[in-house]
């Protein structure tokens, strides 16, 4: 399917999958609009994808709610247990560090950890994201608690220009959509090899459900990145 028909989707409160590459963590990721978020979706993302179910932001609205990178915070640390300075060497086998930050539960959720409960999670943040200028941090400060079940990913500031995985790409989506940038994303997993999910059983999934499935290249065609 093209990308106009990925964004349609989207707009739809639909699902997409998106393929990073083979040169980076080659993996899909389900993805979802934060702000369309429902119990029933978080149900597909744990059943049929089967990895870490994340909420990506974009980094505009990370800074003005004052989250930092979880390698960062673990990186300092050190100053208190030098095995969190060794924790923190080097890069992931795809050659960047994680945009992981906090992960947060929604003072409304009991366990944070239900279909409910992260889908409510992940809304309100949602919202949150939304009237970043007019309340949000207040709102964010005064409902949300940490740690909690559903983990906050970073996008970078310049978006594909500066890192090519799902975080930013995601949060590029959002953008072209013209939605909220923040969005729910889970890894797809293979459970007969134990890895994940080939982009050949990604396309056969994609075609069963009638899911736009979208390859890094034709974003990064899109957004003209060298």
């Amino acid at each position: 399917m093209s990308l106009t028909e990925a964004i349609a989707a989207l707009k739809a409160g639909k699902f997409v999958l998106v393929h990073d590459g083979k040169g980076r963590e080659n993996e899909i990721d389900m993805v979802v609009a934060a702000e369309y978020v429902k119990p029933h979706h978080i149900v597909t993302m744990r059943k049929d994808a089967g990895g870490l179910v994340c909420l990506a932001i974009a980094n505009n609205i990370t800074t003005k709610l004052g989250l930092v990178y979880m390698h960062d915070m673990i990186a300092s640390m050190g100053k208190v247990n030098p095995v969190f300075s060794k924790l923190t060497e080097g890069r992931a086998a795809y050659g960047d560090k994680p945009s992981f930050s906090i992960s947060v539960n929604h003072r409304s959720t009991y366990t944070g950890i239900t279909d409910h409960d992260r889908a409510l999670t992940i809304s309100k943040m949602a919202q949150v994201c939304k009237k970043i200028d007019d309340g949000g941090v207040d709102d964010f400060a005064k409902n949300f608690r940490a740690p909690g079940h559903v983990p906050i990913l970073i996008a970078s500031k310049r978006l594909l220009q500066d890192r090519m995985g799902h975080t930013e790409l995601c949060v590029y989506m959002m953008q072209l959509a013209g939605l909220t940038p923040a969005v729910a994303l889970c890894e797809m997993m293979d459970s007969d090899t134990h890895k994940a999910l080939s982009i050949e059983d990604a396309q056969e999934y994609a075609d069963k459900f009638n899911i736009p499935l979208i390859d890094a290249s034709e974003l990064k065609a899109h957004a003209k990145v060298a």
